[in-house]
């Protein structure tokens, strides 16, 4: 009994040592963490590895109720500048075992992300991570070398709280989400709501499907009375391969087109649309413009109740002059949407509203500037004459303007010598055909 008894009070007194030792070390380390000197260390390694200066309000650890490295008052200086009031990391308690750091749960606090500077960042993080310096000015795609589309290293979960992004724009959207990624580093479920900016007061979840492949998801977003819902699935890229191909079928119901454009309001009305899209990224050259690039959509939409604003159809086929302001009610607008990265071609456009109805192709360059033809019929008169009028359709979304071919002017202007009134829309028709006709036969 003597010699156990020695041994329980050698292993109590190791332990105790063990515990005092451990909390010394924590209190070393939490004291180390939260001088300035470890601060300005950190600043300076953030700011070399980014290219812009970096200032921290505090650096610490925190122990308990779990450990956790916390950054605060993050400001990178960039132009635009990105902010982090808080940043919260804890690691894997298995990895650490094993003499590897993984982050389990990365948390963002009140942080303002603009777009531009978050490409910038990442393409000079990739430079240096393909051997380049860091770029001046935000590059195009920069290759990166061959390792494999390996997301193991993500962290389990991210929280954002009060978060903002900053589009090209210049245009503010605050989420709170979170997203759980499992083992294979794609997310297992997330769930966002958008707090303020475009589309304010929308939530989305999105769920692992597992019946629908090995990488595909389920996404349901609601949009005040709105709904878009359907399938996205993943295919990663094969052996030498990087190509990383996006397949979704999307399903719209009762959106309010208007939430879609704030705080700008070209349409109005309630939007039934069954969307297909695609992308196929290059995962070994990646920039976010590329990404953006890489999309493609196509739409079959119906508007119920529409309102066109800043265009009035009917005063422009009255006058047969060019047409700024107003607005346009139709019954229902009809057509197909293709979108190429930032370019959305509108076809087969059918408008109908009473005595209006519309057909036509308009084209939205990134720029947001409109070009097409659209043809307008209204009946008019006692003797329900139907007056067709082409025009062509300019400006931006924002302000957008009808006028008359020259081709057609002059045929407008014919039809008035002849027959005021009805030949004035006749005539513009024929002369817009006649004008056709000849730039086939002559060239453009």
């Amino acid at each position: 009994m003597p010699a156990v008894a020695r041994v329980l009070r050698f292993l109590a007194i190791a332990f105790g040592a063990g515990v005092l030792l451990a909390v010394a070390g924590v209190a070393t380390l939490y004291q180390w963490t939260g001088s300035d000197g470890f601060r300005q260390r950190v600043e300076h390694e953030a700011g070399a590895a980014l290219g812009v200066p970096v200032r921290l309000a505090r650096v610490s650890v925190a122990v308990w109720p779990l450990p956790a490295v916390v950054l605060e008052g993050l400001d990178v200086q960039a132009d635009p500048p990105l902010t982090l009031a808080r940043v919260v990391a804890r690691p894997s308690w298995s990895a650490l075992l094993v003499g590897r750091l993984q982050v389990d749960v990365l948390v963002l606090r009140q942080a303002v992300l603009p777009q531009a500077t978050v490409v910038l960042l990442a393409a000079r993080l990739k430079g240096q991570e393909a051997g380049s310096p860091p770029a001046a000015s935000v590059p195009g795609p920069v290759p990166v070398p061959d390792r494999g589309l390996d997301l193991g290293w993500l962290p389990r979960r991210v929280v954002l709280d009060d978060v903002t992004w900053v589009d090209a724009r210049g245009r503010g959207t605050t989420v709170q989400a979170a997203v759980d990624l499992l083992a294979d580093g794609w997310p297992g479920a997330a769930d966002v709501k958008v707090l303020a900016g475009v589309m304010q007061g929308a939530s989305a979840t999105l769920r692992r499907a597992p019946d629908l492949g090995p990488l595909a998801w389920t996404l349901a977003l609601s949009v005040g009375s709105g709904t878009v819902q359907g399938p996205l699935r993943l295919t990663p890229p094969g052996p030498g391969s990087h190509v990383l191909v996006l397949e979704g079928e999307l399903r719209t119901r009762g959106l309010e087109v208007a939430v879609l454009t704030a705080p700008s309001r070209p349409l109005s009305g309630w939007l039934d649309a069954d969307t297909t899209l695609s992308a196929r990224i290059d995962t070994g050259s990646v920039s976010a413009d590329a990404v953006t690039q890489a999309l493609r959509t196509q739409t079959r939409f119906t508007v119920h109740e529409a309102v066109v604003h800043g265009l009035d159809l009917a005063r422009a086929v009255a006058s047969v002059g060019l047409s700024r302001g107003g607005l346009t009610a139709l019954d229902t607008l009809s057509g197909q949407v293709n979108t190429r990265g930032q370019t959305i071609a509108l076809t087969h456009l059918v408008a109908r509203s009473g005595v209006l109805a519309a057909s036509g192709e308009v084209t939205v360059s990134p720029a947001r500037a409109l070009s097409g033809r659209i043809r307008v019929d209204m009946t008019r008169g006692a003797g329900g004459q139907v007056v067709g009028v082409p025009l062509v359709v300019g400006g931006t979304l924002d302000e957008p303007s009808v006028t008359l071919t020259r081709a057609a002017l002059l045929g407008a202007a014919i039809g008035t010598a002849i027959m005021p009134g009805v030949g004035t829309g006749a005539g513009a028709n024929l002369g817009d055909r006649i004008g056709e006709g000849l730039k086939d036969l002559f060239g453009k």
